[in-house]
């Protein structure tokens, strides 16, 4: 079955001192424009890395029309991730290691008027939470350990990629398979073989000198495979 090739540049790896530049650089026309902008949110706690929070997200929501894709690589998002729906992000998406209740941290997601991601580390495995993502709208695989941008692609997630397609395929879930962490042009092609739907991609975009170029060549090699 096919599947999507949406591009959510990460502005990780962005200016931070230009954010708003940063993301009309790729909220163009036609295959320039992203499909989602990719807000990795990081609270030093959960992961050794301090980024930006809610004031910030709710700047760039005024600053684009693009949809906010909010990973939340923090501890307690039950309590927090909230917030990010009640802003006005698209989709927010947790770690299953972090929250203590998903299910109904996904239904309050959807209350609050979001979609839901769960996202799993590298070592976590897929199958003890299938059940909980029933409720998600969104799976984010992680193919780096979470927390700092430009790191390299871990190639075996795309077993959980492969697996995770499969049940979406079959009818047993219902959720966009995302992948984040070291894509670029040397490795979007083996993750869209894998059954990737969206694609984050930090460097491979924000480091190219047309951003907006970068995104549409990066769509178009993971729609040819």
């Amino acid at each position: 079955m096919s599947h999507r090739s949406l591009i959510a540049p990460s502005i990780l790896s962005a200016d931070f001192a230009r954010l708003g530049e940063e993301i009309n650089a790729v909220a163009g026309e036609g295959e320039t424009r992203a499909d989602w902008v990719h807000v990795d949110v990081m609270d030093a706690h959960f992961v050794p890395n301090l980024t930006l929070g809610l004031p910030v997200v709710k700047s760039l929501l005024k600053a684009t029309d693009l949809p906010l894709d909010c990973h939340l690589m923090i501890e307690d998002p039950d309590h927090w991730a909230i917030g990010y729906a009640e802003a006005g992000a698209y989709n927010v998406t947790v770690h299953v290691e972090a929250a203590s209740d998903p299910v109904m941290l996904a239904k309050n997601l959807h209350a609050a008027g979001a979609k839901a991601g769960l996202s799993v580390k590298p070592g976590t495995p897929l199958e003890d939470h299938l059940e909980t993502l029933k409720h998600y709208d969104t799976l984010l695989v992680m193919s780096v350990e979470p927390g700092f941008g430009g790191q390299s692609f871990i190639p075996d997630v795309l077993d959980k990629v492969r697996t995770a397609r499969r049940l979406v395929d079959t009818g047993h879930l219902n959720v966009i398979v995302e992948i984040d962490g070291g894509i670029n042009a040397d490795t979007i092609e083996q993750a869209a073989e894998a059954g990737v739907d969206c694609f984050v991609a930090g460097s491979a975009v924000y480091g190219a000198e047309d951003p907006g170029k970068a995104v549409a060549a990066l769509r178009a090699q993971a729609a040819a495979r």
